[in-house]
């Protein structure tokens, strides 16, 4: 398992969404330099070779009570950002179909884009991430094989790689989004990225891996427990 610094992102998370954005304008030398994993919960399939390898995917069902708590503190946080936000609807997702599409689009060198895409469908356009013929509109805009995105989660050797990554993530300690990780350190929340960059800074900055300060980058437009920007 890797121990360099690494940021478990989820497509689904409103909290990971704006996480990403966060970290790419304020801190884009610590998005540079760390390794984007992807969280995603898994499906009856996934969750049988999971444990077929002798671990349990760390989720609990969410509470009603958070649901809407969820609702109101992301609106607010959209609100103060100014970011449009629509919110989607979700009928028996499979959520294998857009975080294994986003390893064949890191694959052709395009992972930055996909992510970006994905979350301006879901979060800005409102539409279901989960739909194939949705994940095949992102892989066509970004020149990518529809085809070979959007079925991911139909390749063998696909669902093998997101189970190593579902392994990881338990390894890792992971129990919600967004979250980081640099070795026997851990960040849940979107509010600990601020600790997470002056860490990562003051444990890489000396080597010369992150310049001591960042510029500003625009974005194109593209479990149970929680705080204020995490969720699980």
């Amino acid at each position: 398992m890797s121990k360099g610094p690494k940021f478990y992102f989820s497509l689904r998370s409103p909290y990971s969404w704006m996480a990403y954005r966060d970290l790419l304008e304020r801190y884009p030398d610590v998005a540079e330099a760390v390794e984007w994993v992807p969280f995603f919960e898994p499906d009856a399939l996934s969750e049988r070779m999971l444990t077929e390898r002798g671990e349990e995917f760390p989720y609990s069902a969410m509470s009603r009570a958070k649901h809407f708590y969820i609702l109101q503190d992301v609106g607010r946080l959209t609100k103060d950002r100014g970011l449009p936000l629509t919110w989607p609807v979700d009928r028996d997702p499979v959520w294998e179909v857009p975080h294994l599409g986003y390893l064949v689009a890191r694959r052709a060198g395009k992972g930055p884009e996909y992510v970006a895409a994905v979350y301006r469908a879901r979060w800005e356009l409102g539409r279901n991430i989960c739909d194939p013929a949705v994940i095949a509109d992102v892989a066509t805009s970004l020149g990518l094989d529809p085809v070979e995105v959007s079925t991911a989660a139909d390749d063998p050797l696909l669902r093998e790689e997101g189970v190593e990554i579902l392994l990881r993530i338990c390894k890792d300690g992971v129990f919600g989004v967004p979250f980081f990780v640099h070795r026997f350190s851990r960040f849940w929340g979107m509010d600990r990225l601020d600790e997470f960059a002056a860490h990562l800074r003051s444990k890489l900055a000396p080597a010369g891996a992150l310049p001591a300060t960042a510029s500003s980058v625009s974005i194109g437009r593209s479990s149970e427990e929680s705080h204020a920007g995490g969720c699980g």
